[in-house]
């Protein structure tokens, strides 16, 4: 159970509590922070309050988040493409519309399920046991390469490579518009919405350092096919970026526009290159772009 104090400044006055509570935890969502509140778990001046309650001049407000309840994750035997695997890793193609780890509303039949069913529960313990061997992640609706780690000590030895910006991270994505630079930086830090909490955008309150290296590899008549490499990564980073420089991503109905027949955004994780956390020595990997994605560029060049 975390509990934390909020003492309301003079600024504060006649900020919705609700509002207030979102604003200190970019975390929560709006609906949770709602729910917390209706739950009793938030008190203003030790009285329980509507959660359309006004903060008043030197409120105290306490915040009493419970424990989260951990999902029952269990091996599903589910076929998944492996591209390199020895005793410390594992580099997947994860292909798209699946969910990398379990969350409400995604319980099971996640690439975690099938991961624990081929390694017969070997995985690092490093992200607890729902996202047991995840070093990073890639979205639902994204395709392509992810390294798995076995062990905690390939585990830690890879996400400080993500860290220090050593870890090759290459995509490529069908994006909007045509570009007047073949190549380019895209830096512009990453925080969440604070209209709406499940998006994300480029911003400079409560953000995070985001930069992204693009070059063009194809254009048509009105989309451009772009090669994008992370050097940092942040939840949607190349998302966020390519919308933010008015090439949104084809098909993603987040931050673009829904493509009829396409099931979320045509991006593909390409590559991925680090150095092996028993040898030391740097290994590469590169994968097809899915069938879909090439019907698609088919169509585009058609």
């Amino acid at each position: 159970m975390c509990k934390t104090k909020i003492s309301a400044k003079a600024y504060d006055v006649g900020t919705r509590i609700d509002k207030l509570i979102s604003d200190f935890y970019d975390d929560l969502t709006r609906s949770t922070i709602q729910k917390l509140i209706e739950n009793g778990n938030v008190l203003v001046n030790d009285k329980q309050v509507s959660k359309s309650y006004k903060i008043r001049e030197n409120d105290v407000i306490s915040v009493e988040i419970p424990e989260p309840v951990e999902l029952d994750v269990v091996p599903q035997d589910i076929p998944i493409e492996i591209i390199y695997e020895d005793d410390d890793l594992l580099v997947v193609n994860k292909p798209k519309g699946m969910v990398v780890h379990p969350a409400p509303g995604n319980p099971d039949s996640t690439l975690v399920n099938a991961l624990l069913y081929h390694c017969s529960g070997r995985l690092s313990s490093i992200n607890g046991v729902i996202r047991p061997g995840i070093v990073h992640r890639i979205d639902k609706n994204t395709s392509g390469l992810l390294i798995i780690a076995k062990t905690d000590t390939a585990h830690n030895y890879l996400a400080e490579q993500i860290k220090e910006h050593s870890f090759t991270r290459e995509y490529q994505a069908v994006v909007c518009g045509r570009f007047k630079e073949p190549k380019g930086t895209i830096n512009a830090p990453i925080g969440r919405n604070k209209y709406d909490r499940k998006k994300m955008c480029v911003t400079e309150l409560n953000s995070k350092e985001a930069i992204t290296h693009y070059e063009v590899i194809d254009e048509f008549n009105q989309y451009s096919l772009v090669k994008f490499t992370l050097e940092t990564g942040r939840t949607h980073q190349i998302r966020v970026h390519s919308a933010y420089i008015g090439h949104a991503v084809y098909g993603d109905d987040v931050y673009g526009k829904a493509v009829k027949g396409l099931q979320g955004q045509c991006l593909h994780a390409k590559k991925i290159g680090f150095i092996h956390p028993k040898t030391e020595e740097y290994m590469e990997f590169d994968s097809c772009l899915p069938d879909y994605y090439q019907a698609i560029l088919k169509k585009l060049k058609a």
